[in-house]
């Protein structure tokens, strides 16, 4: 039976804002949490380590965050993230900046990363509670929350600052907390039909999951998307740096950035339902292509910005494309273990990226470093193109098979 259009929406609404509740808290921990941990470490070489542990944290919690909601449904699941990571990370964080502990405060991050790890499913559980036909737009339109946060998650941390007296930047991780209690009402609220079903239903083994080539491809897409993007994005501010520009410049590219990232979510999906999977991967293949054109063609403020806004549409259209394909290779009662799968091979590349990035910028340098990223490029564009045939516009597994 056809789900309710009203539903469908409640839910995707409440996804949506809780997605932009998370990434506030993900941007100001990319933001500040480096500036605190420069203030609180013993060491200035530990002075980033509070950010790496949320990362850690993403990493460790991916998989048991998708299992641990096959068992007690996604609403169940995203009530603990908001709680316990959110609401318990920036309190912790608060705590130890009062404290002034360099490994409390890293703890609380660690916290954060739990968080995201369960609030990376939103898009999933979008596409769990909508019918077949709104699955790749619900998705899109769950990750639109990130324009919202685009903006505000740099308000958060630059101009709360102050907000807790005599606890300088504790405020934005206060912010935090209230923001992931808001999102855990919000909730409450959340309707997914089929959660018995994923909690009951039959499974194939994850090595006939793995022989469908979308599964291949969807995981390819969007890891390679989200590993060149982190890499290049985190190498940037420095870079410009490099360059002789200042903080405000660099902010504005970055910005700019994130609004390429989350902005064309509002048609994503649509370019998707029209299109097809295969020519919006290839689509986001060639625009990340463009985008190293431009970070090697020089060294302006144009250049940086032209390449940071296309490597946001490139990541779009690979993270969106791949989460959208990878929900269509499998039933309601394998999605734990291979969402799960899925969320923790991004993210195991993601924190290698984001590890490398200072080391291949110093090494290598800007243009280089971007040059690096075309083989990569070049996999997901070849893979795409092999398994790219009319039949694979819809490639979920039949009904006999999913059983």
């Amino acid at each position: 039976m056809p789900r309710p259009a009203s539903q469908e929406r409640r839910n995707v609404a409440i996804l949506a804002a809780n997605q932009a509740l998370f990434l506030i808290a993900a941007i100001t921990v990319m933001t500040l949490s480096g500036i605190v941990g420069q203030r609180l470490a013993p060491t200035p070489a530990l002075a980033t380590l509070p950010i790496a542990m949320m990362m850690i944290g993403v990493v460790l919690a991916a998989l048991p965050a998708s299992l641990l909601m096959k068992r007690i449904g996604r609403r169940a699941g995203f009530l603990i993230g908001a709680l316990v990571g959110g609401a318990g990370g920036g309190a912790l964080s608060v705590w130890a900046i009062a404290l002034e502990s360099f490994w409390l405060f890293s703890a609380g991050n660690l916290l954060l990363g739990l968080y995201q790890a369960f609030a990376n499913y939103h898009r999933f559980a979008a596409a769990d509670a909508a019918s077949p036909a709104f699955e790749s737009r619900a998705i899109s339109l769950v990750l639109a929350g990130g324009v919202m946060a685009a903006f505000l998650g740099p308000l958060n941390a630059s101009r709360t600052n102050e907000l807790l007296a005599g606890l300088p930047d504790a405020g934005p991780y206060a912010v935090i907390v209230a923001l992931a209690i808001i999102g855990a009402a919000l909730h409450t609220w959340l309707r997914i039909p089929n959660d018995e079903e994923a909690r009951t239903g039959q499974q194939r083994p994850m090595r006939e999951i793995r022989s469908n080539p979308a599964f291949g491809v969807a995981l390819l897409a969007a890891t390679v998307g989200y590993t060149i993007m982190i890499l290049v994005m985190t190498a940037t501010p420095l870079a410009m740096q490099h360059e002789g520009y200042g903080l405000p410049d660099a902010a504005t590219v970055m910005q700019w950035h994130v609004l390429g990232m989350f902005a064309p979510s509002f048609v994503t999906g649509h370019l998707i339902a029209r299109f097809g999977f295969p020519n919006i991967l290839l689509t986001g293949a060639a625009v990340l292509a463009a985008s190293v054109t431009a970070a090697m063609s020089g060294h302006s403020m144009a250049h940086f910005w032209v390449a940071l806004v296309l490597l946001g549409i490139g990541w779009n259209f690979l993270f969106v494309g791949g989460s959208a394909l990878l929900a269509t290779t499998h039933a309601p009662a394998e999605r734990g273990k291979v969402q799960g799968i899925n969320e923790l091979v991004i993210f195991t590349a993601v924190a290698f990226g984001s590890l490398l990035a200072g080391a291949l910028l110093h090494t290598a340098g800007w243009a280089t470093l971007n040059l690096l990223m075309l083989p990569l490029i070049a996999a997901t564009t070849i893979a795409t193109w092999r398994w790219r045939q009319p039949q694979a516009i819809d490639p979920r597994p039949a009904p006999a098979e999913a059983a």
